[in-house]
C-alpha cells in the first residue's frame, strides 16, 4: 500500500476516533447539568449536605455555569458558610454580569454577615431591572437591612412596599412584625400577627412571633402555648425549634 494511502487512513481512524470518543465534552456537560438538577432537588428539600455533593461534582464538569455557582452559593448558604457563598455568587456574576438572582443573593449573604450598606447595595441594584420578576424579594431584603440598622420607619416602609408587590409574602409580614415588637408598638404587632394567622395558621413564625409578644406583655401561659404550637410545626431539629425550647425551658 502506499504511504501516502496509509497516511491518510492512519489519519481518518483518528479523526472517527476523536469525534467518537468520550472526549465529546456535549454529553459531559448533558450530565452534569443533570447532577446539578439533582443537587437543586436537594436543596429545594432542605437537604444541603447531599445538595453541596451533587453541585460539587457537577462543579468539576461545567466550572463556569452561572447557574451552577448561584445554586452553590445557596446550599453554601444552607451549611451556614456565607463566606463561601459569596464567593459563589461572585464567580457567577463574573461569568453573568447581570445574572439579577445571583446579585439577590449575594445581598442576602452580606445581609446575614450584617453589612447592611453592602447588602442594600446589591438589593436595589436588583431593583433598578425592570423585568426582575419578583421585586418583593429585593424590598423586603431592603426591609431587614434597615431593621438590623435600628431604623424601623425605613424597615416598615420596604416590608409594606413588599406586601404591595405579594400581598401575604411571610418573609415580609414577619418582618413588619418584628419592626412592631422591636419599636416596642407590642399590642400593633399582636393585632398584625392575629390577621396573619387568620390567613395562615400553620405558618410557625408567625406562632414564634406572637409567642415573643406576649412575652412582652407578660402573658406566660399564652406565651408558653405558642412556642408549644411552634414546636408541633417546624422540624425537631431546626434553628426555630431550637429557640422555642430555650424559650419554654426560661418559662416553665
Amino acid at each position: 500500500m502506499p504511504i501516502k494511502k496509509l497516511v491518510f487512513l492512519i489519519l481518518a481512524s483518528f479523526i472517527i476516533s476523536s469525534c467518537t470518543s468520550s472526549g465529546d465534552p456535549q454529553p459531559n456537560i448533558k450530565i452534569a447539568k443533570a447532577i446539578k438538577k439533582e443537587g437543586d432537588t436537594f436543596q429545594n428539600q432542605g437537604n444541603y449536605t447531599a445538595a453541596l455533593t451533587k453541585l460539587l461534582e457537577a462543579e468539576k464538569i461545567i466550572p463556569t455555569d452561572p447557574y451552577l455557582q448561584n445554586s452553590l452559593g445557596l446550599a453554601y448558604m444552607g451549611k451556614n458558610r456565607d463566606d463561601l457563598a459569596i464567593t459563589a455568587f461572585k464567580k457567577a456574576l463574573a461569568i453573568k454580569p447581570n445574572y439579577t438572582a445571583a446579585i439577590n443573593n449575594l445581598g442576602a449573604a452580606y445581609l446575614r454577615q450584617k453589612k447592611w450598606d453592602m447588602a442594600m447595595e446589591k438589593f436595589n441594584k436588583v431593583l433598578e431591572s425592570l423585568l426582575y420578576p419578583t421585586p418583593h424579594f429585593p424590598l423586603s431584603n431592603i426591609g431587614w437591612a434597615y431593621l438590623g440598622e435600628k431604623k424601623f420607619p425605613l424597615a416598615e416602609t420596604y416590608f409594606k412596599k413588599a406586601l404591595d408587590k405579594r400581598p401575604g409574602f411571610i418573609t415580609a409580614s414577619h418582618g413588619l412584625a418584628q419592626v412592631y415588637l422591636q419599636s416596642g408598638r407590642v399590642d400593633k404587632a399582636m393585632d398584625y400577627l392575629h390577621k396573619c394567622l387568620q390567613r395562615s395558621p400553620k405558618t410557625a413564625i408567625f406562632h414564634a412571633d406572637l409567642a415573643q409578644a406576649y412575652g412582652a406583655k407578660g402573658f406566660g401561659y399564652q406565651a408558653i402555648k405558642s412556642w408549644e404550637l411552634v414546636l408541633k410545626l417546624v422540624p425537631e431539629h431546626s434553628g426555630l425549634a431550637k429557640k422555642a425550647r430555650t424559650r419554654l425551658s426560661e418559662l416553665y
